[in-house]
Formats: structure tokens, C-alpha cells, sequence
């Protein structure tokens, strides 16, 4: 049976209208992915999927060598894909992140050991377009699909050949949620519009602030710092800004992040935001900033 949380959204008034901040808020644990390819029925958890034993197989051995498993299907298809297993894995913090695809008479074949070490497994291909992930899984929360299916729709008749639904990708208090491969750009509250503005800048390797979670697979207080980085000087390109260093001590962390060439120290503290402006019982971790400036020729850096 459908648990409540599923039933509803269970979240606080504002969580799915870009009125709660989403910043830094991407999955950290999430640098390495495998997607799947099943139309479905999706359970809750993919441990309670009905998939064949070798499926379940890979993604306990994904999961064990910290990949991230997805199941993923196009948008409202729900017919059996027909011949070999198609599978997509991802490094999304390699210096120059990648996409590969492959398919598969036995999913055993797929060398994740390959994946971990950052190099394209031989049995795929690189992706030479862009991916992009809309969470609609259901059972896991029911604004999940409720909010992404709509928009899987629009993005898939947009981009086709390039949209997925997928199933849970952390945060679903952030539904709709989309990411963008091979880089592991998160956005969240998103509403169709934003979701195709989001998708046409990654095409054209840039980020859309209003709603970007973070980059999935490093830190939170690193993903703050390089979006504050991000909101003061404008910078949009994919690349263009990157933590050096951090240094942490509690709730408060201190980077150093590159914009071009110049460098930045930046502050960051985790703190609370009530939606209900009061103390709510839902209450969401954010982060605020502290400082930011330019470092100067002689000024000590973070070792």
C-alpha cells in the first residue's frame, strides 16, 4: 500500500513554487550514475522493483562501489522496451564530465569497475548530447509525479531523444525536479517554463540560477559558495567558477573559490528556514553568506 508520505507531499506551504531557497541542496553522494532503462512499474524503493535478478544485481554492485542507480523510461511510454538492456552511466565530476550509453543481453557485462575509475566502460559509447532527468516517481512522493510528469512531457516533446523520467533523485520536497547530464546540474521547484529555460542554457553550457539546486557529487558548503560566487559576478557558464579549498569548523565553512582569474574567499553557515515564518516542525537547511571578497596578491589562503 501506498504509505501517507507518498499519498501526499507531505512538505511546507511554498516547497514547490520557488518560494523555499533551493541552493546547495543538489545530492551530495552522487558522482558516479547508472540509469537504467524500465518502463516501469516503479515501487517505492528500487530494491522492491520488479526487475530481473541480474538488474537487481547491478545495482546492489553500483550501489556498493557508491554509483548511483536510476531507473529511467520516456516520458509516457509505459510499453516494455523490446531486445537488449538499455544502460547509461555517468561520471559528472571528471574534469571533463561524460555520458555513455550502452545495451545489454546480460547487464553482468557492464564493467562499473571502469565507471569508478572515471574511464568510459568498453561496451559504451560516449553521449554526445545532453541528458536531462524529471523525477515522477510516484510511489516515492506523489508530487514527484504529479508536478514532473507534465513537465517530462513539454521537455521530451521539446527535446526528443533526450528526456527521461527517472525515478527518485533526493529532495523531493524540491518536486519537479530536473537534472542535467553529464554534468549533475540539480534544479528544483521547477514549473515548465523554467524547466525549458533550464534545459536550452545547459545546452548551450550554461546555468539558470533561479531554481539551480547545486552540482551533484561535492559538498553543500561548496556548492553555496561557488552559487553566491556565481551571483556576484554573473557568471553563468558551467565552468566558470570552482572551489579550490575548504576549510570548515561547525556550521560555518570557509572557501576559496576561482572565477577566471580571479579568487574569492567566501563564508558560507548552514542555517534554518522556517516556511511558515515561525518554528516550523518541517523546517529546511539552507545556507546564508557570511563574506565574500576578492583575495588579494599576499593575502594567506586555505592549505
Amino acid at each position: 500500500m501506498m504509505s501517507e508520505r507518498a499519498r501526499g507531499c507531505g512538505h511546507p506551504v511554498g516547497s514547490h513554487t520557488g518560494e523555499v531557497p533551493t541552493l546547495a541542496s543538489a545530492t551530495v553522494g552522487a558522482r558516479f550514475w547508472l540509469l537504467v532503462e524500465h518502463t516501469g512499474p516503479w515501487a517505492s524503493h528500487l530494491s522492491e522493483c520488479a526487475l530481473p535478478a541480474e538488474v537487481h544485481a547491478l545495482i546492489e554492485r553500483a550501489t556498493e562501489l557508491g554509483v548511483r542507480p536510476q531507473l529511467i523510461r520516456r516520458p509516457g511510454r509505459r510499453d516494455e522496451a523490446a531486445g537488449p538492456l538499455r544502460i547509461l552511466v555517468a561520471d559528472t565530476t571528471a574534469e571533463v564530465p561524460w555520458l555513455a550509453e550502452g545495451f545489454f543481453d546480460d547487464p553482468g557485462d557492464l564493467d562499473l569497475g571502469s565507471l569508478v575509475r572515471g574511464v568510459v566502460p568498453e561496451s559504451c559509447i560516449l553521449v554526445k548530447e545532453p541528458v536531462f532527468l524529471v523525477c515522477t516517481h510516484a510511489r516515492r512522493n506523489a508530487c514527484c509525479a504529479r508536478i514532473g510528469l507534465p513537465i517530462a512531457r513539454v521537455l521530451g516533446e521539446s527535446l526528443p531523444g533526450r528526456v527521461w523520467e527517472t525515478t527518485h533523485v533526493g529532495g523531493d520536497r524540491y518536486a519537479a525536479n530536473l537534472v542535467c547530464l553529464p554534468h549533475g546540474l540539480y534544479y528544483g521547484s521547477m514549473s515548465q517554463a523554467a524547466a525549458i529555460a533550464a534545459a536550452n542554457a545547459y545546452r548551450h553550457g550554461e546555468i539558470v540560477l533561479d531554481r539551480f539546486r547545486g552540482r551533484a557529487g561535492i559538498p553543500e558548503p561548496s556548492q553555496a559558495a561557488e552559487h553566491f560566487v556565481r551571483a556576484h559576478t554573473g557568471e553563468l557558464s558551467v565552468g566558470g567558477v570552482a572551489v579550490e579549498s575548504t576549510r570548515s569548523d561547525g556550521d560555518v565553512t570557509e572557501a576559496v573559490v576561482r572565477h577566471g582569474d580571479v579568487r574569492f574567499r567566501v563564508v558560507v553557515e548552514r542555517t534554518v528556514f522556517a516556511p511558515c515564518g515561525t518554528a516550523c516542525a518541517d523546517t529546511i537547511m539552507t545556507y546564508r553568506l557570511a563574506a565574500l571578497e576578492p583575495i588579494r596578491c599576499g593575502t594567506p589562503v586555505l592549505t
